[in-house]
C-alpha cells in the first residue's frame, strides 16, 4: 500500500469513527479523544488530516449527506419513476427505521436533524450544511413529482417532503418504527389528489 493511499485510508478511517460516535452519542457528547481512541490513530494522524473538531464534523456531514442520497436515490432506481419512486422513498425510510438495510444502519434518528439540534444558529456552517443536505434530497423527490404532475410538482415535493421529515422525527422521538408506513399512506392519498 502506498503512503497516499494509507493516508487516504486513515482519514476515511477517522471520518466514519466520528460519524458513527457522534450520530449515536451527539456530536457535543464525544470528545477528540474518544474518535483518536476509537480510530486507533495517533493524535498527530487526526490533526494532519483535520485542524480542528469542527473541520471533523464537516466531513462526517459531506459523509452522511454522500452516504445517505446515494442509498436513497438507489432505492428510488429500483422502483418505476414517479408516483412508484416517490412511495418507494417510504418503503427505503421503513426499512432504515426498522434496521432492515445494512447499507444504511443503524437508527438514530436524522444525522442531520440531529446537528441542527446542537448547532441551533442558521448562520453557522454545519447547520448551513444539514440545509444543503436536505435541499438536495427535495430535489430529489422533485425530479419524480414532475413526473406526477409537472405543474404543481414544487407543491407536491414539498409536501411529501414535509411527511418524510415528519416520519423519521416521529420513528425516532417516539421509537414508531411503522411511521414511514403511516407516512406512505398518506402519500398514497396525497399522489392521488394531485394526479387528478
Amino acid at each position: 500500500m502506498s503512503q497516499a493511499s494509507n493516508r487516504l485510508e486513515k482519514r476515511d478511517q477517522l471520518i466514519s469513527t466520528a460519524f458513527s460516535l457522534f450520530y449515536r452519542y451527539g456530536i457535543h457528547a464525544v470528545g477528540i479523544n474518544q474518535v483518536i481512541d476509537a480510530a486507533g490513530v495517533a493524535k498527530r494522524t487526526l490533526y494532519h488530516h483535520f485542524e480542528s473538531k469542527e473541520a471533523l464534523i464537516a466531513a462526517t456531514l459531506a459523509y452522511r449527506d454522500q452516504q445517505f442520497r446515494t442509498w436513497l436515490e438507489a432505492r428510488i432506481e429500483q422502483a418505476p419513476p414517479g408516483e412508484g419512486a416517490l412511495l418507494a422513498v417510504f418503503d427505503a425510510l421503513n426499512d432504515w427505521f426498522n434496521e432492515r438495510d445494512e447499507a444504511i444502519m443503524p437508527f438514530h434518528g436524522c444525522f442531520f436533524i440531529n446537528t441542527c439540534a446542537e448547532y441551533t444558529d442558521p448562520q453557522n456552517v454545519h447547520h448551513k450544511q444539514c440545509q444543503a443536505h436536505k435541499r438536495l434530497v427535495g430535489e430529489m423527490l422533485l425530479r419524480h413529482a414532475y413526473q406526477v404532475n409537472a405543474e404543481r410538482a414544487d407543491e407536491l415535493s414539498q409536501e411529501l417532503v414535509f411527511l418524510k421529515e415528519g416520519a423519521i422525527v416521529q420513528a425516532h422521538v417516539m421509537a414508531a418504527p411503522q411511521a414511514a408506513l403511516v407516512a406512505k399512506g398518506m402519500a398514497k392519498r396525497l399522489l392521488q389528489s394531485y394526479a387528478t
